[in-house]
């Protein structure tokens, strides 16, 4: 077992039996990468922040149904998440009920050398993609997360997150054909 893994079952069974001091050190090892994790996935600083405090208080609150403390990490990140999927649902609800997308493309005026444009094309593709593909594909190459590990932090099988990722690499490869046999 990794020594974070074994500072975290410990600081989760102190806390469960009482010790008000293990909460604070586990907020102290992990709030700000839960801000990290939920900027990551929104892209919204102060959304994150008010994220990652809706998620402690969720985890308090369940803390006594985590039944293996060693998993706390994997756990706590499933619970940032979902509330920062949740973020994201509601807000492209509201984008929807309100004026059009905000988001415009860069001008095909400006130059671009291929290599830049072939990156830019890349991440247009991926913001595309249906929002469960799109956190897979971002946890798997940009976090290098394995699929065992997507799986318990998204609360998926582990067969859903490498279909999930097979889906989108399909998609970007069409996708990307496209736009090389347009140029």
């Amino acid at each position: 077992m990794k020594t974070d893994q074994r500072i975290d079952e410990n600081l989760v069974n102190a806390y469960k039996a009482g010790d008000k001091k293990a909460l604070a050190m586990l907020v102290k090892r992990w709030h700000k990468l839960f801000c990290d994790k939920a900027y990551w996935i929104i892209k919204d600083k102060d959304a994150a922040k008010d994220i990652a405090q809706d998620s402690w208080t969720i985890i308090i609150n369940k803390i006594d149904r985590l039944n293996d403390p060693k998993q706390f990490k994997y756990w706590a990140y499933r619970i940032v998440c979902n509330k920062s999927t949740d973020w994201l649902r509601l807000q492209a609800k509201t984008q929807k009920n309100n004026i059009r997308d905000n988001f415009e493309i860069k001008s095909e005026e400006q130059q671009y050398s291929e290599n830049e444009h072939l990156k830019l094309s890349l991440l247009k593709a991926i913001n595309e993609l249906p929002k469960n593909q799109k956190l897979v594909v971002k946890l798997f190459y940009t976090e290098s997360y394995s699929l065992k590990q997507i799986s318990e932090i998204l609360n998926i099988s582990v067969g859903t997150a490498k279909s999930r990722l097979f889906h989108a690499r399909e998609k970007l490869k069409i996708t990307l054909k496209k736009i090389d046999y347009e140029n």
